[in-house]
C-alpha cells in the first residue's frame, strides 16, 4: 500500500504529463502555470487512497484523480476573479488573471472543466462524470450563495454553502473511487458518509486558517473573508468554538473510518493531515 505521499508524487507526475487538445495549444502556458504551481493535492490523493483501499490499481484511479483536480483547478482560476472573489493571489503566485488577464483566465477556467470531463468520458462506467457533474453545479450553486448572502447567514445556512461550495468536489473524490471500484450500490453509503463529513472538516479548518494564517503560510491573502463581511466558522461560533467544531468533526470522520470494511489507515493520515495543515 502506498504513503501519502507516495500518492501525492503519482498525482503529480500524473497532472504534469497530461495532454491537453490540439485547440488549446494557445491557452497551455495559462493552463501549466494555474495546474502545476502548487497545492496539496488533496482531491486527487483522495480518490487515490479510497480505490486502493477498495482494491483498485493506481492507473485505474489516475485519469479521475487528474480529472478531479482539473475541477478544483477550474473552480480556483474562476473564484479569484474580480467579479467573485478578486484574489490576486494563489498558490504564492499571481493568480491567473494577474498573470494573463481576466479574459484568458476564463477561458482557461472553461478548458481545465472541459478537460476534466474528456478524462471522465473515457471510463465506460458513467459514475465518475456523473460525480463530477454534480460535484460542479453544487460548486457553482454554492459560489452563488457566497456571493449573494451579504452577510445573513445562520450556522445551518453557512453548512449548506460549503456542503455545496467545498464538500461536493471532496465527496466526489470518494464518489469516482467507488464508481471505478464498482462497488455496489448498498455498501456506498459508509463511503459517502465519510466524504461529506470529510468535506465538512475541509472547510472549518479552512476558516480556521484564514482567520490565523499569514500570506507565506497559506500561498493566498489571508483574512479576505472577514474583510468582506462573510460568515465564516469563525465569525459564527468564534475561535475556539471554531477549533472544538474542527476537533469533534475530526471524530466524526474517523468514526466513519472506522466502520468501514477496508484498510483505511493511508486515509486516517489524510484526515490528520487536513487538520493539522497550515496552508
Amino acid at each position: 500500500m502506498r504513503t501519502l505521499e507516495e500518492h501525492r508524487e503519482l498525482a503529480e507526475q500524473a497532472l504534469a504529463g497530461l495532454p491537453f487538445a490540439e485547440e488549446l495549444s494557445g491557452l497551455e502556458e495559462a493552463l501549466r502555470y494555474s495546474l502545476l504551481g502548487g497545492g496539496k493535492r488533496v482531491r486527487p490523493v483522495l480518490c487515490l487512497a479510497t480505490g486502493e483501499a477498495l482494491g483498485c490499481e493506481a492507473e485505474e484511479l489516475l485519469p479521475a484523480a487528474c480529472a478531479l483536480e482539473l475541477v478544483h483547478t477550474f473552480s480556483l482560476v474562476h473564484d479569484d476573479l474580480p467579479a467573485l472573489d478578486d484574489d490576486v493571489l494563489r498558490r504564492g503566485q499571481p493568480s491567473a488573471h494577474v498573470r494573463f488577464g481576466e479574459g484568458i483566465a476564463v477561458l482557461a477556467g472553461d478548458a481545465l472543466l472541459a478537460e476534466a470531463f474528456r478524462l471522465a468520458l473515457g471510463y465506460s462506467d458513467p459514475g465518475v462524470a456523473r460525480a463530477l457533474a454534480d460535484a460542479t453545479l453544487g460548486m457553482i450553486g454554492g459560489q452563488y450563495l457566497d456571493v449573494t448572502a451579504e452577510g445573513e447567514l445562520g450556522a445551518e445556512a453557512l453548512q449548506r454553502l460549503h456542503a455545496l461550495k467545498t464538500g461536493r468536489l471532496l465527496a466526489a473524490c470518494v464518489e469516482s473511487a467507488l464508481a471505478v471500484a464498482e462497488l455496489p450500490e448498498e455498501p456506498r453509503g459508509p463511503w459517502r458518509s465519510f466524504g461529506r463529513e470529510l468535506g465538512l472538516l475541509f472547510q472549518i479548518v479552512d476558516d480556521l486558517l484564514d482567520a490565523t494564517g499569514t500570506a507565506e503560510e497559506l500561498g493566498k491573502t489571508p483574512g479576505k473573508d472577514e474583510a468582506a463581511g462573510k460568515v465564516t466558522y469563525v465569525s459564527l461560533h468564534g475561535l475556539d468554538r471554531a477549533r472544538e467544531l474542527a476537533e469533534d468533526t475530526r471524530g466524526r470522520v474517523l468514526e466513519r473510518l472506522e466502520a468501514l470494511s477496508a484498510d483505511t489507515s493511508v486515509l486516517e493520515d489524510l484526515v490528520a493531515t487536513i487538520r493539522e495543515r497550515r496552508a
